[in-house]
């Protein structure tokens, strides 16, 4: 149940305090002047989750000067816990300039009850949205920090998404066993891979690319194993195959799902005893090799149709790491493509909030040629919205997103009114419904004369 601490010199005023928050399944602790709330504070702080207090302790005092001090001596024990104001005085100054210091809000004596709540219930949801995004917060940070004793190839992100896949990586890298990597082209599984060699056992082995979608079907067992001379037409001389070039290190199979069925078979036997010949040989040759495979196929689906060998799927597929296409890694896409663009170029806001619009079907390879375009078309170190090349329906989506630069339009006299009123004249509820903090709405509202209702 949530905590109230009400400081205030009337009893009255406590009590029928108490009682309301009571029946709204809200604790309430009652202290008598400000001294005897800071010392609330200071013991049972923790267990509090918002402050009600009154601005003048003193008899035919209504200056707030007392309120001001307990004010900012709450802020000093606990800077983030959210104080509303209490005062019988609607304008006074002194709440006001508290409110632009930070206080959450201000209600005039008498006040009203169901206002009252609505301004404590939003404030305490809020209060326990803001914990739990912290506590998230933090551990996302002391992930990150363990992650810093990895390798990670210089690998660039941001998104909580990311972070899961490389931490995992990181985890699975010293164990010897086939990791699959899936993900859609452009996504940046062959990175993956690659922090998975630079930590593993045999990072100081050689790291060995194969892509087995950009070769011919009749080719790849001979890139995989080799070949012998006349193993095939125009093999003049003999060849060492990938397995080789890869032996005391990492092969990586990128688009493992175009193997044809007889490479399948063969890779299987590699990978159960280490042993294979060349094309056009007999003699077997021996490897230490770690295999990692990417796809970015429905591996079990060709299973079902009989293109893909279900036995060598689950030899591939002892670890198995998926990486999220760039679309749904949103955090990564401004980070990404700032460190395309360079130090010496900036993206203007339009320009951010249409890269963060865009669908980036290609992925990160979409987005790191979108970012090589844009330098060398931009006239100056500035890179603009027009400069990326994206299509006009993006740049129009952009200018409608909640929070885009595009969208951070001033709201009119007539928006802030409407949202107060369908906020029941709860500003912090207002404020979140224009987009706007608590103290900006405070600022409008005493700029353009509107009186709260």
């Amino acid at each position: 149940m949530p905590t109230v601490l009400i400081i205030d010199d009337n009893a009255a005023v406590g009590v029928a305090l108490e009682v309301l928050f009571s029946l709204h399944d809200i604790a309430a602790l009652h202290a008598a002047s400000p001294a005897e709330g800071l010392a609330v504070l200071e013991q049972r702080g923790a267990s509090i989750d918002l402050v009600l207090q009154d601005m003048n302790f003193t008899a035919d005092t209504t200056s707030g000067e007392e309120g001001v001090a307990l004010f900012r001596a709450i802020r000093r024990l606990h800077p983030d816990l959210p104080v509303i104001l209490l005062t019988a005085w609607t304008h006074l100054d002194a709440a006001v300039d508290l409110i632009k210091a930070g206080a959450a809000d201000y209600l005039a004596k008498p006040w009203d009850d169901q206002r009252l709540i609505a301004t404590v219930q939003n404030l305490l949801e809020l209060g326990q949205a803001n914990r739990a995004l912290q506590q998230l917060r933090q551990g996302e940070l002391r992930q990150r920090r363990e992650l810093e004793r990895y390798d990670l190839r210089g690998m660039v992100f941001q998104d909580a998404a990311t972070e899961r896949v490389v931490s995992l990586a990181c985890q699975v890298a010293r164990a010897d066993v086939p990791v699959l990597i899936a993900g859609p082209n452009g996504a940046g599984k062959e990175r993956i891979a690659e922090i998975i060699q630079a930590n593993s056992a045999v990072r100081d082995g050689p790291f060995v690319v194969l892509n087995c979608g950009a070769l011919p079907s009749e080719l790849i067992e001979a890139e995989l194993f080799g070949a012998e001379a006349g193993a095939y037409t125009g093999a003049s001389k003999a060849r060492e195959g990938k397995f080789e070039a890869a032996d005391g290190g990492t092969l990586f199979l990128d688009e493992i799902g175009n193997l044809p069925l007889a490479g399948q078979m063969k890779l299987l036997r590699v990978l159960e005893t280490g042993r294979f010949e060349r094309l056009g040989s007999n003699r077997e040759r021996q490897v230490k090799v770690r295999v990692i495979s990417a796809t970015n196929a429905d591996l079990p689906a060709m299973i079902r149709q009989g293109s893909f060998r279900e036995d060598l799927f689950y030899r591939l597929n002892l670890i198995e790491l998926r990486l999220p296409p760039l679309a749904e890694r949103p955090a990564d896409i401004l980070p990404l493509a700032r460190h395309f663009l360079g130090a010496d170029k900036h993206l203007q806001p339009a320009a951010e909030a249409a890269l963060l619009a865009h669908g980036w079907p290609g992925n990160v390879r979409e987005l790191k040629n979108v970012m090589a375009r844009a330098s060398l078309l931009a006239s100056g170190d500035s890179i603009k919205a027009a400069d990326l090349g994206l299509p006009a329906a993006t740049a129009s989506q952009a200018s409608s997103m909640p929070g885009s630069a595009a969208s951070e339009a001033e709201p009119s006299r007539e928006d802030i009114v409407a949202a107060l009123g369908r906020a029941g004249g709860v500003v912090a509820q207002a404020a979140a419904e224009l987009g706007l903090s608590r103290q900006a709405l405070y600022r409008r509202l005493e700029r353009l004369g509107i009186a709260r209702a």
